[in-house]
C-alpha cells in the first residue's frame, strides 16, 4: 500500500486543484489510486463541482470521497479559518471498495439507500460523511448495525454552512447538499479507529436507578441532583471551571470499567424541584454511569495515550491516517494552533494524514458506532496483520 497527502491554502479553487494533482502525482509517481478523499473550506464550496472534476480526470481514482469542513487537518498543520483544501490518496491493492449514498426523506419518514451492499456479516469498515442539517446521523448508524453487524463505522459531519444546503459532499463525480456519502472498505488492510473523547473519570461509579427517556431521575437510589452535586463539591475550585460530562458504560459485561469504556454525553440541564438530570441521549435503568471532565490536559493526555498504545501494541506500522477533529477542539480548547495534527506525527511519525474539523465526530465506542462531540476521531490504515482474501477490485457506481 501507498499513501500521499497534499495541502493548497490557494483561494482560488481551480489553481488549488492543480497544486494538489501535482503534490500527489510528484508522492506516488504512476501508481493507481483507489480511494481519493478532499477536504476544504467553506471558502470552495460554490467551486465543490469543479474541483471534483479535476481530482477526477487527473488522479483518477477507484473512488473519490469528501466534503466541507469547519477547518481542514493536513499533515502536521491544521486551518481553522482560512482557506484550504486538502486531498489524501492511497493506493490499496486487494481491498474491495463498495461507495455508498444515503439520504432521508422526512415528508415520507424513509432513508434511500443508493448503493448499499446486501446485508452481511463479515469484517469491513465504513468512511462515512454526513450533513448534519438534513441526515439523522444516529438512526443512519442504527442502519449500518442493522444491516453489517460488528463493521466499524469512521467519520464525520460536514461543516462550514449556516443552513441546509449549503455544505457539500462528494462521492465519485457527483456533488450533494445534502444527506451521507460514505464508502465500505475490506479486504487486505486493516483499519483501526481510534477514538478520542478527551475526558477523565471523577467520583465513583453509579447504576441508574429510575430513568426516562434522556432524563435520570435517580443513581443509586438518591436523586440525580444530589448526586451531581456532591461530585461537583468535591472537585477543586480549578476543576468547577471546567466542562462536565456524563459517561455511560457500553459494555456491561466488562469487569472493571475505564477512559475509553464510557459513552461520553453532554448534561443538559437539572429540575431541582425533582432533582432529575437532563443528559444528551437516551439513558436506560441498570447502566453503569460515571462523571467525567472534559480540559486541555486532559483531552491531550488522553488522544497521546490512545495513540502510543496503538503504536506499541500493532505489529503492523501506521502508513496512512484520516482524522475528523471537533471544531470545538483546535485552538479553541488547547489555546494553541495545531495540536491534534502534532499529537498524531509525534506519536505515530510523519505518515500521510488529512481530515477536517467537523460539525460530530463518528466512530466506534465497545463494538457500535455513535455521533460523538468534542472528539477527535481517527482512522489508521496498515497492512493486515493476517492473510486476507483476495477480492474484486472492481468499484460499483452509485445508483
Amino acid at each position: 500500500m501507498q499513501f500521499a497527502s497534499a495541502l493548497s491554502k490557494t483561494i482560488t479553487t481551480a489553481r488549488a486543484a492543480q497544486e494538489l494533482v501535482d503534490e500527489i502525482r510528484s508522492q506516488l509517481g504512476d501508481a493507481s489510486i483507489d480511494l481519493a478523499c478532499v477536504f476544504f473550506s467553506s471558502h470552495h464550496a460554490a467551486q465543490a463541482d469543479h474541483l471534483t472534476d479535476v481530482l477526477i480526470s487527473t488522479l483518477g481514482p477507484r473512488c473519490l470521497l469528501g466534503c466541507s469542513g469547519e477547518g481542514v487537518i493536513s499533515g502536521t498543520e491544521e486551518l481553522e479559518t482560512s482557506p484550504a483544501i486538502t486531498v489524501w490518496a492511497a493506493s490499496l491493492p486487494d481491498v474491495d471498495l463498495y461507495p455508498i449514498r444515503s439520504s432521508f426523506s422526512p415528508t415520507q419518514d424513509q432513508f434511500q439507500l443508493a448503493g448499499w451492499p446486501d446485508p452481511w456479516r463479515g469484517e469491513a469498515t465504513f468512511l462515512v460523511l454526513a450533513d448534519p442539517f438534513t441526515t439523522p446521523v444516529q438512526e443512519v448508524l442504527a442502519l449500518l448495525e442493522d444491516r453489517y453487524p460488528g463493521a466499524k463505522a469512521v467519520g464525520g459531519l460536514a461543516g462550514g454552512a449556516q443552513e441546509a444546503g449549503e455544505n457539500r459532499l462528494i462521492l465519485n463525480g457527483d456533488v450533494f447538499d445534502g444527506g451521507m456519502v460514505g464508502v465500505r472498505l475490506s479486504g487486505a488492510v486493516e483499519i483501526r479507529p481510534i477514538i478520542s473523547q478527551g475526558c477523565r473519570l471523577i467520583g465513583e461509579r453509579f447504576v441508574v436507578t429510575r430513568a426516562e427517556r434522556n432524563l435520570i431521575h435517580e443513581l443509586g437510589g438518591l436523586s440525580a441532583l444530589e448526586r451531581l452535586q456532591a461530585v461537583f463539591e468535591a472537585l477543586s475550585e480549578e476543576d468547577r471551571q471546567r466542562a462536565l460530562h456524563l459517561g455511560i458504560v457500553i459494555d456491561e459485561h466488562r469487569d472493571r470499567f475505564e477512559r475509553g469504556d464510557f459513552l461520553i454525553r453532554n448534561l443538559l440541564g437539572a429540575d431541582r424541584s425533582s432533582g432529575a438530570v437532563a443528559v444528551g441521549d437516551v439513558v436506560q435503568e441498570g447502566q453503569t454511569v460515571q462523571f467525567h471532565l472534559r480540559d486541555a490536559d486532559s483531552a491531550s493526555e488522553d488522544l497521546t495515550s490512545l495513540l502510543a498504545a496503538d503504536r506499541s501494541s500493532r505489529n503492523s506500522p501506521p502508513l496512512g491516517a484520516l482524522m475528523f477533529s471537533c471544531c470545538g477542539r483546535g485552538r479553541g480548547l488547547f489555546g494553541r494552533p495545531n495540536h491534534d495534527a502534532a499529537t498524531v506525527a509525534e506519536q505515530l511519525g510523519p505518515i500521510p494524514m488529512a481530515g477536517f474539523f467537523a460539525q460530530g465526530e463518528i466512530g466506534p465506542i465497545g463494538h457500535r458506532n455513535f455521533v460523538h462531540g468534542y472528539t477527535a476521531s481517527m482512522a489508521i490504515f496498515a497492512e493486515p496483520s493476517r492473510p486476507a482474501t483476495v477480492v474484486d477490485r472492481a468499484c460499483p457506481p452509485v445508483p
